[in-house]
């Protein structure tokens, strides 16, 4: 489904549409489910005629064979209840895949401001616990209450026919329980919603310190951290405790009506018995009928938690789904294919939040093939100038060309295709060297990635790891150093050797021994491709054939390296300084 079809259907309508695709296993759990609502039904029935007929007629070999029969009834229901558990099971997960499946594809197809505003903790608890309520709700929901109501249905239907004055008495009562199951019920589901959000928050919570453990060591704030743990722990525990509430006085009303209905059964039975209007074996068949009758109301009350659950987990997950990405393909978008690289910025404007303009009407022509060099002060706009080119954030303003066509109008898989960025925060994978390196091309063969490794400068260190290419590289790469990382960053691109080059700080890890390695093989990359290298160290930018100084979100100076020193102006500011400050080592 589109995320317009998320928009426009319920909830319990996208429920459903994860049914279809195993219908056949959903067919097979409610028609064993049937069968055994059919076969609970029966044996009071069976009773009822034995103790009327079989047992007063001494129609001993006729009754044990009906036991015999009844036997093996109950013996086809325990087969029956294991084609439910495994078979049903085996439906809800296959639903509860397809829902995580259709979850993942959507969150990788939302734009960077999503995750800008959304904690990963949080989004993992909507692809695990929301999820399994999910799966809950989509195996027992619709079985236990097929089964509920059928047999419900049945027993009043035969309780009418034993005894019609008391089974109105059993009727009048049922609506009752049923009113008090729906108003507790939408109790739990607010409460059950609110769980959900507190269960997302402390996730993500433990996902942020976890990640971020090695920095509140070193600033020796474990407590600080175990603090925040206790506080949103404490949270978590305060909403689970009125979750909990509400579910203690949900179950405390049905077992009092369910009770109560032993009681009514027997009293009434009893008087009617005395006016002799029912007979004691009657009243020993409808009493069996109040249990089988009383099952099902109590799987109600079950169903009723687990639909609070699983409809907070579903509304979580469509939340989720029915979000359009901020940068979409145009309709009718083509594919960017033989690509020279010629970039062309015309008046591009940007900004995070209206009121706080971080671009302002940046116009630039860079042809296919030259290296620019992109510097100035901390925080203005160099970073952001680079991610509007793959289309990570819409330009606010203005247009951006790749060999004339406006980006917009191009697939933005096939834009990323051609452009290859090494930014100054990597991240590796937890997975090996070879197939962190094999990102930058999957499929690419051992030698292409060998080759790849070579010329980023890391080869020999891969050959010192213990299991070579093999060698596991930690969560985030937190078995190697940094400038390990880097170069095993900088070897993805010199496996995906595309025709535009954008280039973080990509070096800014490295010792100036190994700079310096990087930087020539940066500079035969970079032959007969576009490249844009982000520069706080001037050093790095010697094989630029131009410099553009970007300020305050404006381009206030552009030329060759000689050229904006002679000019006197921000760049050669820059430069004075940086010598300065390097001098002082």
């Amino acid at each position: 489904m589109q995320t317009k079809d998320f928009q426009q259907r319920s909830l319990l309508g996208i429920f459903l549409r994860y049914f279809k695709p195993h219908l056949r296993l959903f067919l097979l759990d409610m028609s064993c489910a049937f069968l055994v609502s059919a076969i609970d039904l029966a044996f009071p029935l069976v009773t009822r005629n034995a103790l009327y007929e079989l047992l007063p007629g001494k129609e001993y070999k006729v009754f044990f064979v009906i036991m015999a029969v009844m036997f093996l009834c109950y013996l086809l229901r325990s087969f029956l209840q294991f084609v439910i558990a495994y078979w049903g099971h085996t439906f809800g997960i296959r639903v509860e895949a397809d829902i995580r499946r259709d979850l993942f594809s959507h969150l990788q197809s939302l734009s960077f401001s999503y995750y800008d505003q959304n904690r990963t903790g949080q989004l993992m608890s909507r692809l695990t616990s929301d999820l399994f309520e999910i799966t809950e709700l989509a195996h027992h929901g619709p079985e236990d209450l097929f089964t509920s109501v059928l047999t419900v249905i049945g027993a009043i239907i035969i309780m009418f026919t034993v005894q019609w004055k008391l089974a109105l008495v059993v009727c009048l009562m049922f609506p009752v329980c049923m009113s008090v199951i729906i108003l507790r019920r939408r109790k739990m589901s607010k409460v059950s919603k609110m769980v959900k959000q507190r269960t997302a928050g402390i996730n993500a919570d433990i996902e942020s310190s976890l990640s971020g453990f090695r920095t509140s060591k070193a600033f020796a704030n474990e407590g600080a951290e175990y603090e925040k743990f206790v506080h949103s722990n404490e949270r978590f525990k305060i909403s689970k405790r009125e979750f909990h509430k509400e579910m203690g006085i949900f179950h405390a009303s049905m077992e009092f009506f369910t009770s109560i209905l032993n009681v009514v059964v027997i009293a009434l039975g009893g008087w009617l018995i005395m006016k002799e209007q029912m007979d004691y074996r009657d009243i020993i068949t409808f009493s069996l009928y109040v249990g089988t009758f009383v099952n099902p109301i109590r799987k109600i009350a079950a169903l009723s938690e687990m639909l609070a659950n699983g409809f907070a987990g579903l509304h979580r997950f469509a939340e989720v789904m029915r979000t359009e990405p901020s940068v979409q393909d145009a309709p009718g978008a083509v594919e960017l294919s033989s690509v020279r690289g010629a970039l062309k910025l015309e008046h591009v404007n940007f900004s995070y939040k209206e009121e706080l303009p971080v671009l302002k009407d940046v116009s630039l022509d860079i042809p296919a093939g030259e290296t620019v060099a992109v510097v100035g002060p901390s925080g203005g706009g160099k970073t952001t100038l680079c991610q509007l080119i793959p289309r990570f954030y819409e330009a606010t303003g203005g247009t951006i060309c790749v060999d004339g066509l406006d980006i917009r109008s191009v697939t933005q898989r096939s834009l990323r295709s051609n452009i290859g960025i090494v930014q100054q925060d990597v991240f590796l994978f937890a997975d090996t060297v070879l197939e962190n390196i094999r990102y930058g091309r999957p499929g690419a063969s051992f030698e292409d990635v060998v080759e790849a490794a070579k010329r980023a400068e890391i080869y020999e260190d891969i050959m010192h790891m213990p299991d070579g290419f093999d060698t596991y590289v930690g969560e985030r790469g937190t078995l190697l150093s940094g400038g390990q990382k880097q170069r095993i960053s900088i070897a993805r691109i010199f496996l995906k050797n595309p025709p535009i080059l954008i280039l973080d700080e990509a070096t800014s890890a490295l010792d100036s021994i190994t700079e310096a390695k990087i930087q020539k093989a940066f500079d035969a990359l970079a032959k007969g491709r576009t490249t844009l290298i982000i520069a706080h160290r001037l050093s790095t930018i010697h094989a630029a054939h131009r410099v553009i100084v970007i300020a305050d979100g404006v381009i206030r100076e552009q030329g060759t390296r000689e050229e904006l020193l002679a000019r006197e102006g921000v760049f050669a500011q820059l430069y004075r300084t940086q010598n300065l400050v390097e001098g002082c080592f």
